[in-house]
Protein backbone atom coordinates (compact mmCIF):
# COMPACT_ATOMS: atom_id res chain seq x y z
CA UNK A 1 0.00 0.00 0.00
CA UNK A 2 2.84 2.42 0.79
CA UNK A 3 5.08 1.19 -2.05
CA UNK A 4 4.23 4.03 -4.41
CA UNK A 5 6.38 6.41 -2.32
CA UNK A 6 8.65 3.82 -0.70
CA UNK A 7 7.38 4.88 2.73
CA UNK A 8 7.72 2.73 5.78
CA UNK A 9 4.94 2.34 8.31
CA UNK A 10 6.73 4.54 10.88
CA UNK A 11 7.03 7.33 8.28
CA UNK A 12 3.35 7.06 7.40
CA UNK A 13 2.43 7.00 11.09
CA UNK A 14 4.53 10.12 11.70
CA UNK A 15 2.77 12.12 9.00
CA UNK A 16 -0.58 10.68 10.05
CA UNK A 17 -0.03 11.91 13.61
CA UNK A 18 0.93 15.37 12.32
CA UNK A 19 -2.23 15.49 10.19
CA UNK A 20 -4.33 14.35 13.16
CA UNK A 21 -2.76 17.03 15.36
CA UNK A 22 -3.55 19.73 12.80
CA UNK A 23 -7.17 18.60 12.50
CA UNK A 24 -7.53 18.37 16.29
CA UNK A 25 -6.09 21.84 16.86
CA UNK A 26 -8.31 23.28 14.13
CA UNK A 27 -11.41 21.80 15.77
CA UNK A 28 -10.25 23.07 19.18
CA UNK A 29 -9.70 26.57 17.77
CA UNK A 30 -13.19 26.62 16.29
CA UNK A 31 -14.95 25.07 19.26
CA UNK A 32 -12.97 26.74 22.06
CA UNK A 33 -11.48 30.04 20.88
CA UNK A 34 -8.68 31.28 23.06
CA UNK A 35 -6.91 34.50 23.75
CA UNK A 36 -3.12 34.52 23.42
CA UNK A 37 -1.16 34.18 26.65
CA UNK A 38 2.30 35.27 27.65
CA UNK A 39 4.65 32.63 29.06
CA UNK A 40 8.32 32.41 29.93
CA UNK A 41 9.36 33.53 26.44
CA UNK A 42 7.57 36.84 27.05
CA UNK A 43 5.72 36.60 23.72
CA UNK A 44 2.04 36.01 23.17
CA UNK A 45 1.37 32.45 22.03
CA UNK A 46 -1.70 30.46 21.11
CA UNK A 47 -2.18 26.69 21.07
CA UNK A 48 -1.03 26.59 17.45
CA UNK A 49 2.11 28.57 18.26
CA UNK A 50 2.95 26.19 21.09
CA UNK A 51 2.34 23.20 18.81
CA UNK A 52 4.76 24.65 16.24
CA UNK A 53 7.39 25.32 18.93
CA UNK A 54 6.93 21.76 20.19
CA UNK A 55 7.28 20.17 16.75
CA UNK A 56 10.33 22.27 15.88
CA UNK A 57 12.02 21.58 19.20
CA UNK A 58 11.23 17.87 18.96
CA UNK A 59 12.84 17.72 15.53
CA UNK A 60 16.03 19.22 16.96
CA UNK A 61 15.96 16.90 19.97
CA UNK A 62 15.73 13.88 17.66
CA UNK A 63 18.46 15.16 15.34
CA UNK A 64 20.83 15.79 18.25
CA UNK A 65 19.95 12.39 19.72
CA UNK A 66 20.84 10.70 16.42
CA UNK A 67 24.02 12.73 15.95
CA UNK A 68 25.34 11.93 19.40
CA UNK A 69 24.22 8.29 19.34
CA UNK A 70 23.03 8.55 22.93
CA UNK A 71 20.85 5.44 22.91
CA UNK A 72 17.65 3.94 21.53
CA UNK A 73 15.50 6.42 19.68
CA UNK A 74 12.40 5.76 21.77
CA UNK A 75 14.12 7.52 24.69
CA UNK A 76 14.24 10.62 22.51
CA UNK A 77 10.47 10.26 22.13
CA UNK A 78 10.11 10.23 25.91
CA UNK A 79 12.25 13.38 26.10
CA UNK A 80 10.12 15.00 23.36
CA UNK A 81 6.91 14.22 25.26
CA UNK A 82 8.35 15.84 28.39
CA UNK A 83 9.44 18.82 26.29
CA UNK A 84 5.93 19.09 24.79
CA UNK A 85 4.35 19.07 28.25
CA UNK A 86 6.71 21.83 29.37
CA UNK A 87 6.03 23.96 26.28
CA UNK A 88 2.26 23.69 26.62
CA UNK A 89 2.46 24.42 30.33
CA UNK A 90 4.92 27.31 30.49
CA UNK A 91 5.30 28.85 27.03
Amino acid sequence: MLDWMAWTWPTAAFFGVIALLLVTFTVLAIRYPETPRTGILRIETTRGDRLFITLLGSAFINLIWLALGIGPQYWALVLCLAYAAAVFRWV
